[in-house]
């Protein structure tokens, strides 16, 4: 039995991008998260958000305009704060662990768009997880790159682009992203 676009996609397998399943669901989230990012009422946002997105911890709270593409493949542990403007394009999981604290502008990024023109030019498109352990914090503007994993109490500074993946218990900032400090 041959796989579905949707599971070669969460596997990180070469994908049709613009498969009828996978553009359906893209539409459905977009309705979606329009509605709950013009509400106002923060209560009702978030409750919205956890309902939607399915597999979040009790504590989660984001700020308006909160954007991805499928849902299917977001898990957030307990005690999470999003600030403004996030956005995570899931197509492969993105996996964030409890008590972390995101400023506003961040963008996890799974998918990987193909260097090769042929298979650009028809649509492949591919993907790697993301995955961010306990305690972490990322200042305004931190961009995550396909397939980084973070370890436990990691610090990000603003305007960081993280290319690779880091252990626990560090400072990381700049463009690539590398250790400036690290916790006790």
């Amino acid at each position: 039995m041959s796989k579905t676009e949707r599971a070669k996609m969460t596997a990180g397998e070469p994908y049709q991008q613009f498969d009828p399943e996978l553009i359906e669901r893209r539409k459905f989230i977009r309705q979606q998260i329009q509605q709950l990012n013009q509400e106002v009422d923060n209560e009702r946002r978030n409750q919205g958000f956890k309902k939607l997105l399915g597999d979040v911890g009790d504590d989660f709270f984001v700020e308006s305009d909160f954007k991805f593409d499928y849902e299917w493949n977001i898990h957030i542990g307990n005690h999470f704060y999003g600030n403004y403007d996030m956005t995570f394009l899931d197509t492969c999981p993105i996996t964030i662990g409890e008590h972390c604290y995101f400023g506003p502008n961040v963008g996890l990024y799974t998918p990987i768009h193909p260097l090769d023109p042929v298979q650009r030019n028809a649509d492949v498109e591919m993907g790697a997880p993301i995955t961010i352990g306990d305690s972490c914090w990322f200042g305004g503007r931190v961009t995550v790159l396909p397939g980084v994993t973070l370890g436990n109490n990691v610090v990000v500074g603003a305007g960081s682009v993280v290319t690779k993946s880091f252990g626990d218990n560090v400072v990381i900032a700049e463009n690539p992203a590398r250790i400036i400090k690290t916790i006790d």
